[in-house]
């Protein structure tokens, strides 16, 4: 099983990396890491949203401009690890994001709207949060959107450890409630 890994994780004792390492563990395979922090994934631009028209137009998938669209794309499994900031997540994954969403590749658009074109069957979406996630979980959700409705990953799964940075939390219980339900339910 080819599994890829999206790491937004940027903080060097990243819990939220500590949780997806467990996640991988549990699933096994052969695990491929997009570090987004290593990357240089830039926002689109008039500039580039246009060099990527063209080579949608003229059908280059192989282009090395779409590199991480045919990776998502080829993926056999889809493990994200973001941290949960400002409701979301950071905004190297947005940009991440836009590189990966490309009319041809990870989707096509009929009559009903889009299809997806993703191999996943499944995207796992890990995070940590210092308060509480709201239930309207903006980073979570909005992954799941698009993994459902717009690249075809109809199963997704969510892990999760918060209220690791409340005054008086113990973060190795909640980190450890975490970890277990990972084992739990992989």
């Amino acid at each position: 099983m080819k599994i890829l890994f999206v790491n937004a994780c940027v903080r060097s004792e990243s819990r939220t990396y500590r949780l997806a390492e467990k996640v991988l563990q549990k699933l096994g395979g052969e695990v491929t890491e997009v570090n987004l922090e290593q990357e240089n994934i830039a926002p689109l631009t008039s500039h580039t949203l246009e060099k990527r028209s063209k080579l949608v137009a003229e059908k280059k998938y192989d282009d090395d401009f779409f590199r991480y669209a045919r990776q998502f794309a080829e993926a056999d499994m889809i493990v994200v690890a973001a941290p949960f900031w400002d409701f979301s997540f950071p905004a190297l994954l947005k940009c991440y994001i836009e590189a990966i969403s490309v009319v041809g590749l990870t989707f096509r658009y009929t009559e009903k709207g889009p299809v997806g074109m993703c191999r996943a069957k499944k995207l796992i979406y890990v995070t940590t949060a210092g308060g509480f996630i709201p239930e309207e979980n903006c980073g979570y959700g909005y992954f799941r959107s698009l993994a459902q409705k717009l690249y075809g990953i109809a199963d997704t799964q969510f892990f999760k450890a918060e209220g690791l940075d409340i005054v008086g939390a113990d973060v190795e219980a909640a980190m450890q409630k975490a970890l277990n339900e990972v084992e739990q339910k992989l």
